[in-house]
């Protein structure tokens, strides 16, 4: 039996589905790694993974472009000649479905986010809504990280009910993301914001709420962990960042795929994302016993249980923001530690990452069933 895991990232492939794909392995499914190439589509190699490398622009809305990659992908199903498909990812599930429709290879989608596109009411949203509805039509199952994306795609029809299944996101190691000692260098009280540098992540927001929360408290410090991404239309600039360093209003700490390493030198994860699939490093701060601060959007909500292991604050408020982020500043270390602990018992008993394992597993045995 053999199954293809497509994505748009081979980073995400590594760093989120490693376990998964051992699994895979494991029961005696072969399987092929269909990513962007690089270092980690390499990695996965060194992992015992087959690879098959496709080039893909996550940015461009170009129908030229967007056509191009359709028959990319048609030549290289039509090649590995799947059993199974498991996409991951947009432009994956849409268009790699629409490939696996043609060629009657049963597919497996994961609607981890819906990206910016899904925020407001544009154009585009509706283009995104028609793919969605005509490529998603005979996927054997889609699997949804939150359940507003769930409840979304059932009302605008783009899915039955039979198809859709409800997973918490990716899941979380938790032996590998598990409460740790924390890694004091000073007495200061340490925030941290996580994940790519990109506007939608709520990063100007936290950086606002950092510069007005230093000029009030002298012993608390904000730092930033995730990467640059100059491609997306969405990011940072270099200039704001090397700005915020040189005026000391942050710390930035670069990427790293050992983020684990890095948690537990805080005492609070900020993400004031304007949407999320799931949040990983919401999950992942949780586990790790780290209270946390989101906001009220799809995907980050699912994740914090308001006063019981972190505050919610309004999404794009900068004002409700500061005022969460007092909360925590004014909460003593006792009252921090036992917030973390309540975050650790939800991540335990809600997001382990076995369910999601057992989840695909399960919907593959299906697909094979009702093949034979």
């Amino acid at each position: 039996m053999k199954i293809v895991f497509s994505s748009n990232s081979s980073w995400s492939v590594y760093n989120f589905r490693l376990n998964l794909l051992h699994e895979l392995s494991k029961r005696g499914y072969t399987v092929i790694i269909v990513a962007p190439p690089g270092e980690y589509l390499n990695k996965l190699k060194d992992n015992g993974f087959e690879i098959s490398p496709i080039e893909i622009n996550n940015y461009s809305k170009g129908i030229l472009d967007n056509l191009h990659l359709i028959y990319k992908l048609y030549l290289k199903y039509k090649y590995l000649k799947p059993d199974i498909v498991l996409h991951n990812a947009i432009k994956p599930n849409i268009y790699g479905s629409l490939v696996c429709r043609f060629l009657q290879i049963p597919v497996i989608n994961n609607i981890s986010g819906l990206g910016s596109l899904f925020i407001g009411d544009s154009y585009l949203k509706k283009i995104a809504v028609f793919f969605y509805r005509l490529s998603q039509k005979k996927a054997f199952r889609v699997f949804f990280q939150n359940q507003f994306d769930f409840d979304l795609f059932l009302n605008l029809k783009i899915i039955n009910t039979y198809q859709a299944a409800l997973i918490p996101g990716s899941g979380v190691d938790l032996e590998r993301f598990k409460p740790k000692k924390k890694l004091f260098f000073d007495n200061s009280l340490k925030f941290c914001f996580v994940g790519r540098l990109i506007k939608d992540k709520g990063i100007y927001e936290y950086i606002e709420a950092a510069e007005k929360i230093k000029e009030k408290y002298s012993n608390v410090k904000f730092y930033i962990l995730g990467e640059m991404m100059p491609q997306n239309p969405n990011s940072i600039s270099q200039i704001d960042l090397n700005n915020w360093q040189n005026k000391k209003t942050i710390h930035y700490l670069g990427k790293t795929d050992f983020v684990e390493n890095e948690l537990n030198k805080f005492d609070c994860v900020v993400l004031p994302s304007y949407r999320e699939g799931l949040s990983r490093v919401l999950l992942e701060a949780s586990s790790m016993a780290i209270p946390i601060i989101t906001t009220n959007v799809p995907g980050c909500v699912d994740v914090v249980e308001n006063n019981i292991n972190g505050f919610v604050a309004k999404v794009k408020d900068i004002d409700d923001l500061i005022l969460q982020i007092e909360k925590i500043i004014n909460l003593s270390k006792i009252e921090r530690d036992i917030m973390g602990e309540n975050g650790r018992k939800i991540i335990e008993n809600k997001f382990d990452e076995k369910i999601v394992i057992n989840s695909y597993l399960k919907t593959i045995e299906d697909v094979i069933k009702k093949n034979n």
